[in-house]
């Protein structure tokens, strides 16, 4: 029997995204997988991955249920911390220690889950923790064991306490090998992190099968009530601040022809809601999130574009674009990303409009209802690097035990 894959996702308790794909895709092509999730599983997910023959667990065993402890209890103090210091009258390094508390419970229930995975497999398995927290990886290697682990992102950096507390378990950090999506992350990684071994790969995965089909595009439409030929796009996902919202919200003001607006998942704001729905040449359609992956589809499906606005310097893995790409939806991108910018130029199911220009987006949106987009060719997530399920697979497995 292959051995076995833990892929351990701390974010599985919230369904739909970026991650749940990956993590189900991974699972279904693997054959032999545990997942280990320290706060649930999301009902939509657990099906999922049941259906693909995955084992589902929480941290369990001695030590696993100390640290899974540990880790509760600092959650929840962090989250009591954020409550009393959450007004500006306290000063930022102040306002800053709920979050290095949030660093540690992130460590501690990685730890737990993968010692809990390591457990289950006899330590011969590949482990990888899919949403890794930005810090503390040595501390991670040290109470959890040899594992891989994903860094989409840093949000937070370590202050004094926890700088002391990783130089004190850096030599764990020969533990384990940590992966960025793009070089961007890798660079911010190895300024903060210079021992810590590196690697840049894609998170996403993108296979054949994910492409929609004419038939799927026609359900959908039907679904959210958008006649055949009225231009429609769609706006997918939580509305983090790197989002750009604002110029998105200019240029649908901008609008002389109708378009229809496809919002789905959340949180989303409220009052810009309100105020599109008002907007004489906006048709708005909306799914409040969370969402399962099958209605994501649906709106994907029903959009002639998505639509991806970013503020200027965020250059992390956007898992919109890459849906977009494997679910066969043309796409509608700010040029926030050099990088990104660079790898879609020249593609015919891409228009890029500059970061932050209302006019330039609404005129893309204008063009939309005269010339729709063609859509990407089933070769174009390859094209753009994304690998299939199976070359994550093979990838990671090869990196299981860190030099």
């Amino acid at each position: 029997m292959t051995a076995a894959l833990v892929l351990v996702e701390p974010g599985a308790h919230r369904p739909g995204g970026h991650r749940d794909h990956a993590l189900t895709a991974l699972a279904a092509a693997h054959g032999n997988t545990v997942v280990v999730a320290p706060y649930g599983v999301a009902a939509p997910t657990r099906a999922a991955l049941l259906g693909a023959g995955a084992r589902v667990t929480a941290p369990a065993g001695r030590v696993p249920l100390v640290l899974a402890a540990a880790a509760a209890y600092t959650a929840a103090l962090a989250a009591a911390a954020r409550w009393v210091l959450a007004s500006r009258r306290w000063p930022v390094a102040v306002r800053r220690v709920p979050h290095q508390v949030t660093l540690l419970a992130r460590c501690l229930a990685e730890a737990a889950c993968v010692r809990t995975g390591r457990r289950l497999t006899g330590g011969a398995g590949t482990v990888v923790v899919l949403s890794a927290s930005e810090a503390l990886h040595g501390a991670a290697g040290l109470l959890g064991g040899h594992h891989v682990r994903f860094v989409h992102e840093l949000v937070t950096t370590e202050d004094a306490a926890l700088r002391l507390l990783g130089h004190l378990t850096r030599w764990g950090e020969r533990r384990v090998r940590a992966l960025a999506p793009t070089d961007a992350v890798r660079e911010d990684l190895a300024a903060r992190f210079p021992r810590l071994p590196l690697h840049v790969r894609p998170f996403a995965v993108a296979d054949p099968g994910d492409r929609l089909t004419d038939t799927d595009r026609r359900r959908a439409r039907e679904a959210f009530g958008i006649p055949p030929h009225e231009p429609a796009v769609c706006l997918v996902g939580a509305w983090w601040p790197y989002k750009d919202l604002d110029v998105v919200d200019a240029a649908l003001a901008r609008l002389d022809v109708p378009v229809h607006v496809l919002v789905v998942g959340g949180p989303a704001a409220h009052g810009l809601l309100k105020r599109w729905a008002a907007l004489p040449h906006v048709r708005l359609h909306t799914r409040p999130g969370p969402v399962p992956e099958a209605v994501v589809s649906q709106a994907y499906a029903a959009a002639d574009a998505a639509l991806v606005a970013r503020r200027a310097g965020v250059a992390k893995e956007s898992g919109l674009v890459v849906d977009a790409v494997r679910l066969g939806v043309p796409l509608i991108v700010s040029d926030h990303d050099p990088a990104l910018s660079k790898a879609l130029a020249g593609q015919d199911w891409v228009r890029l409009f500059p970061t932050a220009d209302s006019a330039a987006l609404a005129d893309v949106l204008r063009d939309l209802a005269w010339s729709p987009l063609p859509r990407p060719a089933a070769c174009a997530a390859a094209d753009l690097g994304v690998p299939t399920a199976a070359e994550q697979i093979a990838f990671l497995t090869d990196l299981k035990e860190p030099c």
